[in-house]
């Protein structure tokens, strides 16, 4: 399995089950590791031979601005959906980090896997 990845993709969002965060945009941090076989890319050099990073983060920016949901987690599973789903990635591991939620931490969030390695 090789991995294409996206660290650190910063995006403004509402999320948050506070009122205050309700009226607000909070920065948001996504690493995204997502399996594929670049065998076919490596020996082609071609674009559409591979998982195409920028089309991934161009949606992802796209969909997370426009969200307003409470939860960390449903954002990651909606993320983690479109992922699998509109890029035809088998498996990915997902990291959402909620910049500056808690006094004193770095981030916050959760971590997720989905689809199948094998």
């Amino acid at each position: 399995m090789d991995i294409i990845y996206l660290h650190d993709l910063r995006i403004e969002t509402v999320i948050g089950v506070f009122d205050w965060e309700r009226e607000i945009k909070q920065t948001i941090s996504i690493d995204l590791d997502m399996a594929t076989d670049i065998r076919r890319a490596a020996l082609s050099d071609s674009l559409e031979d591979t998982l195409d990073y920028k089309a991934v983060a161009k949606r992802l920016i796209q969909f997370v601005e426009s969200s307003e949901y409470q939860l960390v987690e449903t954002l990651a599973e909606h993320v983690a959906e479109i992922v699998v789903t509109e890029f035809n990635v088998p498996w990915l591991k997902l990291r959402i980090n909620k910049v500056g939620a808690v006094r004193g931490a770095v981030g916050v969030g959760v971590i997720i896997e989905r689809g199948s390695s094998s």
